[in-house]
């Protein structure tokens, strides 16, 4: 393996050199500051971190590993292809494929995200491992009925080990109480437990990283999922009850963590309490709400109440919108291909799922490829990377049996708003391509061909990296700063200061500074070919979904559409007569935000001459150190899991 990839050229010596150096010529130098952060893993034995070219050998290594059947010759090719930012696996792919995670955990070690079914308790204990797992989770919460009456009953924490039940330090020890909980509201009984066998508080963890929470956020979790169960004695739970339950089990996962809960709650298009769970101008909502991002299910857009659109005007938060009959219905917009087995949406709303059946994820950039035939030949490598994952074992007996039935994949494209036409126009001719490839590789591997290819997904880790507008999103501005939150104590800040970053500290809304967290500051100036959010209209981008949505996403086509309050006539006006047209749509308002330190801002170009003049570009500069928790996402709305 290393001679076949390392001999010609010579990828080590490409990385010293930092004007051959493709993540340190990304956004100025933004590319490898993300990468190290977020998929360079620690090297056994070294103070450091993998660097660019070790990254992609682990990955190639893990994909012979996984049997992806890929010839020495098309390793190295999918090694170039990567090095050179044209495709990218997903990025639990990027961080898991290599290490021994994949063989004790599978595929759920490589899928980004979920959809869920809540109808039972063992639902709840379901979701919860899989966020544990560091993978979103979407879920419905109008399946209440299918629980029962709460009837009473519960857990009470005693110390000590004379109890009935004994929680283990583990994650699926966790799930397990939480689903004993639930089942004694619904049955009407009482057992003890003990938390005493859980790892302190701060205690690293070894398979994925970051470190152990303790046992207080669990104990708290189950007390507030108690308190909800006392409240609906007597009946069946709301979908606010729900919606509730399963915030909290997010904010269980989170607390003390890296990882976020990326969580989408799929809501009635008529169900008012739904709509008003998160009007935080209202006071008196529950912190916990803001683990989910929350959308309706709708196929008439007529149908929606004013409360709907209360939250598009800056009272409360937008909720998205889900087309699941079209998921169903439609490949690409327009072909027919059914797929009844889709329920929902995972978190960002780019792939329909069904019950327990996973995203798996990769990605193309499109204003990377200089040919037609070099982007159908990354595409088709990294389709089967993501074929043998579909196929391989999966914890979940049930997740296993549709992944092997659907072998659902998504394979996306992002810098679609700055590639030329000659490039956009290769998506549709690239489709076919790949409908061609599946039907030959899945019948020479006895698999059933994918009853979903392919996707366009918000992207955002990856996209930095590469250097690209995220996805289908316009560009933020000509010129602006993209600021980035960094521990202390990372070894990646000092690589930051170094080099000649602007840094502050992090302000908290008081305007108190946090010595503990770095914000970084980095120049972006983005070409000519990019088109920006102030040029383009929230019509406008609504019309380029449309046009993915029909061209090349027969899964769905995942943008938070910038808009501002003056537009929501045009915008109500457009989905009246065209929702017909999509599977999913989110909105978020451009501005009017007043954040402090916010992730972007607009800056003219002489401050971005002057801000890029104080980088060295000069000079060699060595991230030393391993690494430490993170806590950015890895989507452009902030939704997903980080790796």
């Amino acid at each position: 393996m290393q001679q076949t990839l390392l001999a010609v050229p010579d990828y080590a010596a490409l990385e010293a050199d930092e004007a051959t150096h493709p993540l340190k010529q990304s956004y100025s130098g933004l590319g490898y500051v993300v990468y190290k952060r977020t998929y360079a893993r620690n090297v056994e034995g070294e103070n450091r971190t993998e660097e660019w070219h070790e990254t992609v050998a682990r990955m190639i290594r893990g994909a012979r590993e996984i049997d992806a059947g890929l010839t020495e010759d098309e390793e190295a090719r999918l090694f170039d292809h990567i090095w050179n930012l044209r495709g990218f696996p997903g990025g639990r792919m990027l961080w898991q494929l290599g290490t021994d995670n994949v063989q004790r955990l599978g595929g759920d070690s490589l899928v980004n995200c979920w959809y869920t079914n809540l109808e039972a308790a063992q639902d709840f204990g379901w979701l919860m491992d899989r966020l544990m797992l560091g993978g979103g989770v979407g879920f419905s919460v109008n399946n209440g009925r299918w629980m029962g009456t709460v009837i009473g009953g519960g857990a009470v924490r005693k110390d000590g080990f004379d109890v009935d039940h004994v929680v283990p330090d583990n994650r699926e020890g966790w799930s397990e109480l939480l689903v004993k909980t639930i089942t004694a509201w619904f049955e009407g009984e009482d057992f003890t437990y003990s938390v005493d066998a859980i790892r302190p508080a701060g205690t690293p963890i070894k398979t994925f990283g970051g470190k152990a929470s303790g046992s207080k956020a669990l104990v708290d979790g189950v007390n507030d999922i108690q308190d909800i169960l006392y409240a609906a004695r007597g009946r069946e739970l709301s979908s606010v009850d729900i919606l509730d339950m399963a915030n909290i089990v997010g904010g269980i996962v989170v607390s003390g963590n890296v990882r976020r809960s990326a969580q989408i709650a799929q809501g009635n298009a008529t169900d008012v309490s739904f709509m008003q769970a998160k009007r935080w101008d209202l006071g008196g909502i529950p912190n916990w709400r803001a683990m989910s991002n929350n959308s309706v299910v709708t196929t008439d857009v007529t149908e929606l109440p004013q409360s709907f659109w209360d939250g598009y005007e800056g009272n409360g938060e937008a909720y998205g919108m889900l087309n699941v009959k079209n998921a169903r219905k439609y490949g690409r917009m327009g072909e027919e291909r059914d797929d009844p087995s889709v329920d929902g949406f995972n978190p960002c709303a780019e792939i329909g799922l069904a019950d327990r059946e996973s995203c798996n994820l990769s990605e193309l950039v499109l204003p990377h490829f200089e040919s037609q035939g070099q982007m159908l030949d990354c595409a088709t490598l990294l389709y089967k990377v993501q074929k043998a994952i579909a196929a391989l074992p999966y914890l979940d007996a049930r997740s296993a049996s549709i992944a092997h039935t659907n072998m659902r994949l998504g394979l996306g494209v992002t810098g679609v708003l700055e590639a030329t036409e000659r490039q956009t126009a290769w998506l549709g001719p690239i489709y076919e391509a790949l409908r061609e490839v599946d039907k030959d590789w899945s019948a020479k591997n006895g698999w059933p061909e994918s009853v979903r290819l392919t996707t366009v997904k918000p992207s955002g880790t990856l996209s930095l990296l590469a250097g690209v507008l995220p996805g289908g999103h316009p560009g933020f501005a000509k010129h602006h700063v993209r600021r980035v939150r960094m521990a202390a104590n990372d070894p990646v800040l000092e690589w930051c200061k170094a080099r000649g970053y602007g840094w502050e500290w992090q302000r908290g809304f008081d305007g108190v500074e946090d010595t503990r967290t770095a914000v970084v500051s980095f120049p972006v100036e983005l070409p000519d070919t990019a088109k920006l959010s102030k040029d383009i209209t929230a019509v406008d981008q609504l019309d380029i979904v449309a046009w993915l949505q029909r061209h090349w996403a027969d899964n769905a086509v995942s943008v938070s559409v910038y808009y501002s309050k003056d537009e929501l006539p045009a915008i109500q006006e457009y989905l009246y007569d065209n929702w017909r047209y999509f599977k999913s749509l989110s909105f978020l308002l451009h501005s009017e935000h007043g954040f402090d330190q916010a992730p972007m801002e607009e800056i003219t170009q002489a401050e971005y001459e002057a801000m890029a003049a104080q980088i060295d570009h000069v000079h060699t500069f060595t991230v030393t150190g391993n690494a430490v928790d993170i806590e950015d996402s890895d989507c452009e709305g902030g939704a997903c899991p980080i790796r």
